[in-house]
């Protein structure tokens, strides 16, 4: 889930949070912007239309309001529903009967897997006015033709696998929120021509046994350059950085300079390694339930469409697919998010 800044929360007084939850509340209704006079009519507090005007124009300022034509009243942002969404929505409970018909149409006798999760889909969009996704169970071993990776939003990756009898897995990863661009395009083009036929597993044995190599190589060309008197390693601590000193002694000495250009190197290719040990690790391991407001998500984010996700678990606890809905972005967050929740849980039981 995405990040929002907590400073916004601590600027917003009581009177400001109601505003704004009315204005949020208005929208999901209605998909239209609201005016401080309809907002009164909303408000249990007194307040004049004046004074929400004014509580509207610090909530614009602040960038979770926006006003797509002049006088014409107010939209939250996708700012203000990622506020909204992380720090003032109320979730409650999936209602019993929503529960008890979803359990029910799932549990019928006969239904293969793939009939079982259509019908969850099926349910999961009727009952959230959504359109229903589901990306099917992983299978352990699976054995790779490609795989890609997409950011999402910063710190959310999503994983492309496909297999080679060509099902396609996606997967949401967590990743670090500074993790460059440039890091998921040369971690995909290094995995698709080493790694067609293999898993995931083998992958990462294949990346880890070679950052050791290259470690090695890096701890040998280090060692001759100290020795040699051109360079220390930082702080004294072996495996930060090289520090190289006798600079009037390089200019003499090709080979050394050509050492150092091999360590540079050395260097940029470790990080590199480590970064894709590091995605494969969460490509494996994706969880917790996801939402991607408008832009948040590169998939959707042209098209003003939310989606909120779920993985599903087996007997085991291991995480083997994933079932949401993508809807606009002024999908009811608070009934949606516990129906994804259950409907994922119900999914992961069934299938045992």
């Amino acid at each position: 889930m995405a990040h929002f800044d907590d400073t916004l929360l601590g600027d917003m007084n009581a009177r400001s949070r109601e505003v704004f939850r009315q204005i949020v509340d208005a929208y999901v209704e209605t998909g239209e912007p609201i005016g401080s006079r309809s907002i009164a009519r909303r408000m249990s507090e007194n307040l004049s239309a004046a004074t929400i005007r004014n509580v509207m124009s610090d909530l614009e300022d602040m960038g979770l309001l926006v006003a797509p034509h002049v006088s014409a009243g107010r939209l939250p942002s996708e700012k203000g529903l990622r506020l909204f969404v992380n720090a003032l929505m109320e979730v409650g409970d999936l209602p019993n009967a929503e529960r008890d018909q979803l359990t029910k149409n799932c549990e019928q006798a006969g239904y293969s897997l793939d009939q079982m999760l259509g019908e969850a889909t099926t349910m999961l969009s009727g009952l959230s006015r959504c359109a229903g996704l589901v990306v099917a169970p992983k299978t352990d071993g699976i054995r790779l033709k490609q795989i890609e990776f997409v950011a999402l939003s910063p710190g959310k990756v999503l994983a492309v696998l496909v297999s080679q009898n060509g099902t396609v897995e996606n997967r949401i990863l967590d990743v670090p929120v500074d993790l460059p661009a440039s890091a998921l395009t040369e971690a995909a083009n290094y995995l698709n021509t080493r790694l067609a036929g293999k898993t995931l597993d083998d992958a990462r044995v294949l990346i880890t046994k070679e950052r050791d190599q290259l470690k090695q190589e890096l701890d040998d060309l280090s060692a001759n350059l100290i020795d040699a008197g051109l360079a220390t390693w930082a702080g004294g601590v072996k495996g930060s950085s090289l520090i190289v000193k006798g600079q009037s002694q390089l200019l003499e000495n090709i080979d050394t300079i050509e050492q150092l250009e091999t360590v540079r190197r050395l260097f940029n290719v470790l990080e590199a390694r480590d970064q894709m040990i590091e995605l494969l690790d969460v490509t494996t391991d994706a969880q917790g339930v996801q939402i991607f407001i408008g832009s948040e998500n590169k998939l959707f984010g042209g098209s003003g469409l939310s989606m909120v996700i779920s993985p599903y678990q087996n007997a085991e606890g291991s995480i083997v697919g994933a079932i949401g809905v993508v809807g606009p972005t002024r999908i009811n967050y608070a009934r949606i998010i516990p129906l994804v929740d259950y409907t994922a849980k119900l999914v992961g039981r069934l299938i045992g």
